[in-house]
């Protein structure tokens, strides 16, 4: 079965042609790399998958079921979780606080409900656990490496029981040793059984943990092919146009 199949999926805005006649198919567990320079679709590709606004035409299925996607929280609802860039923590929470931002659990004593935090701590700490991260659910975001951030970021997608999770750059502006970190969380995610969708101008992050990589150019898809099959210097060929498809 598939996970995300798209058909013939484009988007206009005005007289401007983002997308055209993309096609794509994700199953699950299965972890994709998205390549293409700045302008190449692959933000509108993500955003339509997201739910942040619908296609101009085309179909997307989810789970062998047509969708229609207007919100994010549309795209939620099924198991559809973005991870930003900007990874949108709070800086003055800690970790397990983070996870459960939106989501609080809270107990009744009386007439009276209190935040469950030692439930919450207990929660996170079993999901970092999982993900094999040594971050810890009472640790400070505002102290934390790029690689830390992006756990209690993975952690919260996995509170949400998501089934696909797009992760755009987690790699970018942060060192060598947390990019292994972050690779490191994106394979415990697969051994879950959950569909990464990893958007990245990291070509050594991509053959490192994807099974294919789809690259974009000018809003049309130009390649989708197993890694085992391409190299970094095909993709930089496609992705630079030195090279039309494959």
């Amino acid at each position: 079965m598939s996970l995300l199949v798209l058909q013939d999926v484009g988007k206009e805005f005005g007289a401007i042609r983002a997308l055209s006649h993309v096609n794509l198919t994700i199953k699950p567990g299965e972890v994709v790399g998205l390549m293409g320079d700045n302008g190449a679709g692959k933000s509108t590709l993500v955003k339509i998958i997201a739910g942040n606004f619908p296609a101009s035409h085309g179909k997307v299925l989810f789970e062998d079921q047509e969708v229609h996607f207007t919100r994010p929280i549309d795209a939620r609802s099924v198991g559809i979780e973005v991870v930003y860039q900007d990874l949108a923590l709070a800086d003055n929470l800690t970790a397990a606080a983070n996870v459960f931002l939106g989501r609080e659990l809270k107990r009744k004593v009386g007439p009276f409900s209190f935040l469950d935090h030692a439930t919450m701590n207990q929660r996170t700490a079993a999901l970092f656990r999982e993900l094999k991260s040594e971050t810890r659910p009472d640790d400070l975001v505002r102290a934390m490496s790029g690689g830390q951030r992006q756990a209690v970021a993975i952690a919260r997608t996995r509170l949400a029981k998501a089934k696909l999770i797009l992760m755009d750059e987690p790699t970018a502006a942060i060192s060598v040793r947390q990019v292994a970190e972050v690779l490191d969380l994106i394979r415990r995610l697969k051994d879950a059984g959950i569909a990464v969708i990893l958007i990245s101008h990291r070509m050594p992050d991509v053959f490192s943990v994807c099974e294919r990589v789809v690259v974009m150019r000018r809003g049309t898809k130009v390649a989708d092919k197993p890694i085992s099959e391409s190299s970094p210097e095909e993709v930089t060929a496609l992705i630079t146009g030195a090279k039309e498809a494959a």
